[in-house]
């Protein structure tokens, strides 16, 4: 009789996609250990109309974790929205630890401003109203600047991922860390075409194009983690 290979079934799929699972673990390992001051611009956040843009609280657990193993003290943040993961970022890092911060929209960068006031870390950080793209090529024109970075976060526009990437490979240390956020794009990365709103596909087909092309980049380790929107972590070995 023909031997009939059958699709890998994992037994945890159905549950790891359960909100009732994702509330269990904020509830119990999560929130219980977040900061008053997190907590406090979480909830302001999630006033803003556009408050689903906020980093997932149960990502910057972890990405604490990662600053913390890498003892990082100067890093990267592109894209800050409220200021979730910055502020995260700030009061995790040491006190002479620098954080350069670049996002067009000061407006909603000033929500969190008075809580990262508050929790007494603003002058960790350097906040540019810019895009992206010029202020990392005007870091870049500083040799000093490369390989200087231990960390960077980016949660920005997913067309421009790559281009963050090439110059972040030169900022970043080797042994430094880069993660990128978003990268399952509401789980539509995994859907035929056809099953995806007119409203997603773009950026569908960019983060598709993007996680195929990290994946073959031999300068990094990579991580795919399944939390939030997904994160890819990656760890620049070259």
């Amino acid at each position: 009789m023909e031997n009939i290979s059958k699709p890998t079934v994992f037994p945890n799929t159905v549950i790891l996609q359960s909100e009732g699972l994702l509330k269990y673990i904020l509830d119990t390992g999560v929130f219980p250990r977040e900061a008053e001051a997190l907590k406090e611009l979480r909830n302001a956040t999630a006033k803003h109309p556009l408050g689903f843009m906020g980093a997932a609280p149960d990502w910057g657990q972890l990405m604490a974790l990662l600053l913390k193993l890498l003892n990082a003290k100067k890093t990267i943040e592109v894209g800050v929205f409220t200021g979730y993961s910055l502020l995260l970022t700030a009061l995790t890092i040491p006190d002479d630890g620098k954080i350069i911060a670049m996002d067009p929209d000061r407006k909603a960068y000033e929500i969190g401003l008075p809580f990262i006031r508050k929790a007494g870390v603003e002058h960790k950080i350097d906040f540019i109203e810019s895009l992206a793209l010029p202020v990392l090529d005007k870091l870049l024109e500083d040799a000093a600047n490369e390989g200087s970075f231990d960390f960077a976060f980016i949660d920005a526009d997913k067309n421009n991922y790559w281009n963050y990437h090439e110059r972040l490979m030169r900022l970043v240390k080797i042994g430094g860390i880069v993660a990128y956020d978003n990268t399952l794009w509401g789980g539509t990365v995994a859907l035929p075409e056809k099953a995806v709103s007119n409203a997603k596909q773009e950026w569908r087909l960019l983060s598709l194009a993007f996680n195929e092309s990290i994946s073959k980049d031999c300068r990094v380790e990579i991580a795919f983690v399944s939390i939030g929107d997904g994160v890819i972590i990656c760890r620049r070995i070259s």
